[in-house]
């Protein structure tokens, strides 16, 4: 990673302005010119995700089914990697053709015979090997706008007895569950305006709903500093499982 590359990521972010007439378009207008850096910058803004795939998958059987929903890149591939040849099928689901490309020449360097990449929609996607034993979003569920379908989405391929993996940011709301960390009114203002410029759709919402949709198996709620910033944004990593008897419809 050098300077130049963040540069690159950085204007993407804070500068470039985005196109498209859809949210497929629009995902490609923001990553097409910062895929290639995009695994290496996020390396140091993105915390949580190698914990939470072994959470995942420690709970996911031998031979089962994993869907990394909103996947981009496959950088959850390589965290996940000493697992995978015990998997029967991984599904990398996205809207982002430049981020699919990266998961595309990963997976044919790493001769992952059981990997699918799949340029699809989170909200709607199915996968056709059946029910999954895993789903997992990895800073995926602020990038759609229909978080909640996505949620359902997840909820809907997951066999009972599957286990969900979310990492994310997102902001409290102004009365959180008890236990709960609470945030300010400054946080709970500022970031929601700060991410929303690029995009990502931080919200006090996402939590709790998937709090009331899946059993908890473990929650982590801490702070990350942003590179080249002074500040230390919100986010969860949250580990559930869709109960076993009975549904939360």
């Amino acid at each position: 990673m050098t300077f130049l590359s963040d540069l690159r990521v950085l204007y993407h972010l804070a500068l470039k302005p985005l196109r498209g007439t859809d949210h497929a378009g629009r995902l490609d207008s923001f990553y097409a010119g910062q895929a290639e850096d995009y695994d290496a910058f996020r390396a140091r803004l993105l915390p949580g995700r190698a914990s939470l795939l072994r959470d995942v998958l420690a709970r996911t059987p031998d031979g089962g089914t994993w869907v990394d929903l909103g996947g981009g890149t496959g950088a959850s591939l390589e965290m996940a990697a000493a697992e995978l040849n015990r998997l029967r099928r991984v599904h990398v689901v996205d809207l982002s053709d430049a981020l699919l490309a990266v998961t595309r020449r990963r997976v044919r360097e790493r001769g992952w015979s059981n990997v699918e990449t799949v340029r699809a929609d989170a909200t709607t996607w199915r996968p056709a090997s059946g029910a999954a034993d895993a789903v997992t979003l990895s800073y995926a569920l602020t990038m759609i706008p229909d978080w909640f379908r996505a949620v359902d989405s997840a909820w809907a391929m997951l066999r009972p007895g599957g286990v969900i993996g979310v990492v994310d940011f997102y902001v409290s709301r102004r009365h959180p569950a008890a236990g709960r960390t609470r945030h300010g009114w400054a946080p709970r203002t500022l970031w929601p305006i700060w991410f929303g410029a690029d995009g990502v759709h931080v919200s006090p919402d996402h939590l709790p709903a998937l709090e009331w949709r899946f059993a908890t198996l473990g929650l982590v709620e801490g702070r990350t500093r942003l590179p080249y910033l002074p500040f230390r944004a919100p986010f969860y990593r949250f580990v559930g499982r869709k109960p076993a008897a009975g549904t939360r419809e």
